[in-house]
């Protein structure tokens, strides 16, 4: 299958033209008249899932986050960029990322993620054309306790810490149902939240200041930036599972964030 045939069917879902203007989705690495019968997902691109693609004789490594956020001046191997592309030219293998693009999709990272949560008749959380946003707002099937909903959390993304702020007027026993979601870093949606009437917003990379200014308007709860969008790996199995490729997730796809339990 030609890679621009694949790029098509990813991009019939989420166009380029969706992105933020500081992104840089879109294929990084290759030729669209390159043949593909294997291809590798991921969220990052590594030079661990690099080996693997080559292990695996993956001709695309498809990738949520960019290679490439800033140009090359020079290939000497001097940084993890510079390697992996050097090497990826060597073997071959081709490499298409889907950022912000995918982001803004009500169907796309945080849809997706939200509806494993179970989330209800959802909107976009912070508009950026008629059609596509950052994050979506929906409700529980049934109001549950904060606890409960930090538990489903744990469950669903595998996360076993997670950061949130409840304060001071609140404990884990008060009721929720109507929450926002935005994968990836999202403390810019808080206000957009608030305006929506959530009862908690659950994103990532919230800062220390994020906690305190909000901590006695609505909840905040972080489960990680990786955590967040380890499911647009899902997104892009599901729109190329009639095509004919060998499709993997990469085994080295993992948090690049290691926590120590004392």
């Amino acid at each position: 299958m030609l890679l621009r045939d694949i790029i098509d069917i990813i991009e019939s879902a989420a166009p380029l033209s969706a992105q933020c203007e500081w992104d840089n989705s879109g294929l990084q690495i290759g030729h669209l008249d390159d043949d593909v019968t294997s291809v590798l997902l991921s969220t990052d691109v590594t030079e661990d899932i690099l080996r693997e693609a080559i292990e695996r004789h993956s001709q695309l490594i498809i990738s949520h986050h960019p290679l490439f956020f800033h140009g090359l001046k020079t290939l000497q191997g001097h940084s993890p960029q510079q390697r992996i592309t050097e090497t990826a030219i060597r073997h071959g293998i081709a490499v298409y990322s889907s950022h912000t693009a995918m982001d803004m999709q009500p169907d796309g990272v945080s849809g997706y993620a939200a509806s494993l949560i179970g989330l209800q008749n959802r909107t976009i959380l912070s508009p950026y054309g008629a059609e596509t946003g950052l994050g979506v707002i929906g409700n529980l099937p049934a109001k549950i306790s904060f606890k409960h909903l930090l538990n489903t959390l744990s469950t669903v993304f595998k996360q076993p810490y997670i950061r949130y702020t409840l304060g001071a007027s609140r404990d884990v026993e008060q009721i929720v149902q109507r929450i926002a979601f935005v994968g990836g870093a999202g403390a810019e949606c808080i206000p957009d939240a608030i305006e929506h009437g959530a009862d908690a917003f659950i994103s990532a990379d919230f800062r220390h200041h994020d906690f305190t200014d909000w901590a006695d308007t609505i909840p905040l709860i972080d489960i990680g930036h990786f955590e967040s969008e380890q499911f647009t790996k899902d997104i892009f199995r599901r729109l190329l599972e009639s095509c004919p490729l060998t499709i993997t997730d990469a085994t080295a796809d993992v948090s690049p964030i290691k926590i120590l339990k004392i």
